[in-house]
């Protein structure tokens, strides 16, 4: 990660790995980033569930970044 202004700006790409703080109801806790915007659409790695996250709270609620 690194800072910019104080803010922490995570270092995640169209097709990174990332761990989220709260586990899916499947049993697993990583997520695919298929889609970057204002909104920020992530696919769980095990059952495929596809869920769109504002950015501010997916910042919020990313635990770390697997892959870039």
């Amino acid at each position: 990660m690194s800072k910019n202004n104080g803010e922490i700006m995570n270092e995640y790409k169209l097709g990174s790995i990332v761990i989220m703080k709260k586990p899916h109801p499947c049993g697993t806790n990583e997520w695919e980033i298929i889609r970057i915007g204002a909104d920020i659409k992530i696919k769980c790695v095990k059952c495929g569930r596809c869920v769109m996250i504002p950015r501010i709270d997916f910042n919020k609620k990313l635990k770390k970044v697997i892959t870039y």
